[in-house]
């Protein structure tokens, strides 16, 4: 296997995991799982990471803002993931 196809294989491994860990928050914040569970706790620690920017962004544009009764970050961010790791794949191929 060549180093190429092992990077992009990361790339893709990790959009895969980060994209997984959003839908597996969507589930949790519908079945209300206690915020004291350590699985939850870490989920919400990672995913925050990529979501708290995207929903400060809402929050200042004039569709977002405190009466929004949609959080629409999970799937701004899932959205973005994708893009970014298709260009950075795209890239990587180009180079090598």
């Amino acid at each position: 296997m060549s180093f190429v196809s092992l990077l992009v294989n990361a790339i893709d491994t990790a959009r895969w995991i980060l994209n997984t860990l959003i839908l597996i928050r969507i589930i949790l914040s519908w079945i209300k799982v206690g915020a004291s569970n350590p699985v939850t706790r870490f989920i919400y620690n990672i995913t925050d990471i990529f979501l708290a920017p995207i929903r400060s962004l809402l929050a200042k544009s004039p569709i977002g803002g405190p009466g929004m009764m949609l959080d629409f970050s999970p799937l701004i961010c899932v959205l973005l993931v994708d893009v970014v790791s298709r260009v950075l794949i795209q890239i990587i191929i180009g180079l090598f």
